[in-house]
């Protein structure tokens, strides 16, 4: 038992100085914490010193019990106990043999003398062998007393003496601290008498300080730019969300590096709102029913915002104001800066081969875009050297003129950076087929007539805003039309003549298609085979030049989507066409049926960029979809699947275009058709937060954009009867 329980001490013992030990590791950490503090740090390096020394006396203390206490009573027990129990067995088995004798020789019958004597010699063996075993017994007995004594006993003297050892080595260590302790006992004393006072001075203020008016805004919103952290501006925002829900999140923003960022925890990295505060304008909101509101509105989103209360929401949108104003003022120190392509616009969004092959064909399509007339100077006031693009109306900007056009709204103009942002190839295709000398020709039709002077690069933000807004909103200096009826085209595609033509005082010149690129007329609702037909049938008629100088707008944009005149169908929306507008004569379709009637994927685009109704259907039920699967063009299918088209939707004939696509042995077509629709569905299986978009899935569609773009021939199909 006595072992059991000094096993129990020792292992109590180790688990002691273990937790000890890292009780002083804890102390000695802290007192790096305080290191601004030197009693603090002084005080706790010196207890968890002499605490330390401690713990090592104490653990010699416990490994001496283990070997002076523990050991020793194991080996007597094991040993010397064991072998008494040996000679106590001999010797209870030396008294059961004589007691067995004398029974036999008190039975020993008087008559038998042989038997007498056996049982007297018997009885004298075991009185000998008993009287030796307890002889033996005796001095075992004497023996494992003496022994048991003097083990304790030297066992005990270890351990006091151990243990004597340990208090004194403790208390000469902690003697050595008496002057130290008397000295922070007395600061302790005087600490307790400072915080008291402390404590009463700073009721007494508290008291004094609730009997004022606390409820007024001492918040500090000071826009400073030349910030030694970089950081312009700062303080909480309410920022409302993207999602289904609107929900509000309170976050920390600031403005830095020339950019709006927020953050949701200190410590979180900080997520980027507005990347350049050049390409962005702030303004009051008071659309929303919530108070303080404004909106900070970029090239890509309009972030509404609200503050606590109007004199921060005004302190704020002053300080993206001054950001704006100091952007542009270190840009025009700095013309000459060098302009680097970012890798977003790279082969990747270009298509062909890897690596900087693709790298060269991105750079070689954004100089073609430069290319084109027009283009090497900003569209509105003629800066060299413009990086920006509205790409619904075709033409490149400088930096400060695209912001004044991102401030018109999407509807008018949509920018995008040509060095920062990525360019699809059709959008590529799509700039290339404008450019600023054919939109001038529109939009500047009427530029002699009038007395209002062109903005020139060095001209203030004003007059180029006003110059800007009288061109595309007000459309001050486009050629003037008389009214025309609603006009219907018919099926022919040959000279048109129109009573009254004579008598219009802006006449537009004949239409002429573009060479290599079949003028076809309408098609909507023919099978592949009747479509193949109808266009060997077609080529063998002369290409004539088509007059449409008597169609309104709304016609005009009609029928120059199915000649992919590019010119004209600018024309026809500045003068107020409907990019939606339905041909009632031929099966209600639209331009953009039209344009994909003649597989124009750059004319498609054209008319998506600026409003155009992906999922406008026929009299048939047949949309753009539809009709891109019917004809095989792989492209524009693709195309109309990455601007939202709905592939669920049937025609009259209760057939989507999955079903058509599968009819015509598309295999294409069919690939892209159930890979988007399988990307919708995993989307919907992550909730309303997913992903935007499976990789796999965004690597086919970009793999067919760029074939539709640069290598169409590859897209064609092998035969236009599907059963062949």
């Amino acid at each position: 038992m006595l072992v059991k329980q000094c096993q129990a001490m020792l292992e109590a013992g180790r688990v002691y100085c273990q937790t000890s030990k890292s009780f002083v590791n804890g102390l000695r950490d802290l007192g790096q914490h305080c290191s601004g503090d030197k009693t603090m740090e002084e005080c706790l390096d010196k207890f968890s010193k002499k605490l330390s020394i401690v713990l090592e006396a104490q653990g010699e203390v416990i490994e001496t019990t283990q070997k002076s206490v523990k050991t020793k009573l194991q080996n007597f027990v094991k040993e010397d106990v064991r072998r008494f129990k040996d000679v106590r067995r001999g010797f209870e088995r030396g008294s059961e043999c004589l007691e067995g004798a004398l029974v036999r020789n008190a039975q020993a019958p008087r008559g038998k003398q042989h038997e007498v004597e056996e049982a007297s010699n018997a009885l004298l063996n075991a009185r000998k062998t008993f009287r030796s075993e307890a002889l033996d017994y005796v001095l075992e007995i004497n023996v494992i007393e003496a022994k048991k004594k003097t083990d304790i006993l030297m066992a005990m003297l270890s351990l006091m003496e151990a243990q004597a050892q340990l208090f004194q080595h403790g208390h000469q260590s902690f003697s050595e601290l008496e002057e130290y302790r008397q000295k922070l006992n007395e600061e302790h004393t005087q600490f307790v008498l400072n915080s008291a006072r402390e404590k009463r001075d700073m009721e007494q203020r508290h008291a004094a300080i609730k009997k004022k008016d606390v409820s007024y805004d001492d918040s500090i919103m000071d826009f400073n730019a030349d910030a030694a952290n970089g950081i312009a501006m700062e303080g909480y925002l309410y920022k409302r969300a993207s999602n289904a829900f609107k929900t509000w999140s309170r976050r920390w923003f600031s403005i830095q590096k020339n950019q709006l960022v927020y953050q949701k925890k200190f410590k979180d990295q900080p997520t980027v709102v507005v990347e350049d505060l050049r390409l962005c304008t702030v303004k009051p909101s008071s659309e929303n029913e919530r108070r303080f509101c404004f909106e900070v509105v970029s090239p890509s989103k309009c972030c509404l915002l609200q503050a606590d209360s109007e004199r921060q929401q005004q302190a704020w949108i002053s300080a993206v104001q001054n950001s704006i104003a100091s952007a542009f003022q270190e840009h025009r120190e700095d013309p000459h800066s060098p302009r680097q392509r970012l890798s977003s616009v790279s082969a990747s969004s270009l298509g062909g081969g890897g690596g900087v092959d693709q790298e060269n064909k991105g750079c070689k399509a954004l100089e073609e875009v430069g290319a084109i007339p027009g283009n090497k100077q900003c569209c509105d006031c003629g800066e060299p050297g413009p990086d920006w693009a509205s790409i619904n109306l075709g033409i490149t900007l400088c930096i400060t003129c695209s912001g004044i056009h991102r401030s018109l709204g999407v509807h008018f103009s949509k920018v995008r950076s040509l060095t920062l942002d990525s360019w699809e190839p059709e959008l590529i295709k799509l700039m290339c087929e404008l450019g600023n000398t054919v939109i001038n020709r529109i939009y500047e039709a009427r530029i002699d007539e009038i007395t209002i002077k062109k903005p020139h690069p060095s001209s203030p933000r004003g007059d180029k805003e006003s110059w800007i807004r009288s061109k595309y909103v007000e459309k001050k200096f486009i050629q003037k039309l008389p009214g025309t009826g609603n006009t219907l085209l018919r099926r022919s595609s040959g000279k048109r003549n129109r009573a009254g033509t004579q008598d219009r005082t802006i006449q537009r010149p004949p239409l002429k298609p573009k060479p290599n690129r079949a003028t076809l007329p309408r098609v909507t609702g023919l099978s592949p085979s009747d479509l193949v037909q109808k266009n060997n049938t077609h080529k063998d008629v002369e290409e004539d030049e088509e007059d449409l100088s008597g169609l309104h707008p709304g016609a005009l944009l009609y029928r120059s989507a199915a000649l992919q005149n590019f010119p004209v169908m600018a024309d026809a929306l500045a003068h107020g066409a409907d990019v939606n507008w339905v041909n009632v004569a031929e099966e209600s379709s639209t331009p953009l049926i039209q344009a994909v009637s003649a597989n124009a994927l750059a004319a498609c685009e054209f008319l998506l960029q600026n409003g155009a109704n992906v999922n406008q259907a026929d009299s048939n039920g047949r949309g753009p979809l539809h009709h891109a699967t019917i004809l095989g063009h792989t492209g524009l299918v693709c195309l109309f699947l990455k601007r939202g088209a709905d592939y669920n939707a049937r025609d009259k004939n209760q057939k989507d275009p999955i079903t058509i696509a599968v009819d015509n042995a598309n295999a294409d077509i069919v690939t892209l058709l159930r890979i988007a629709k399988m990307n919708k569905e995993m989307r919907e299986m992550d909730g309303a937060f997913g992903q935007s978009g499976d990789e796999t899935y965004q690597d086919i569609f970009r793999d067919f954009s760029h074939m539709a773009s640069n290598n169409p021939e590859k897209l064609n199909r092998r035969s236009a009867d599907p059963k062949s």
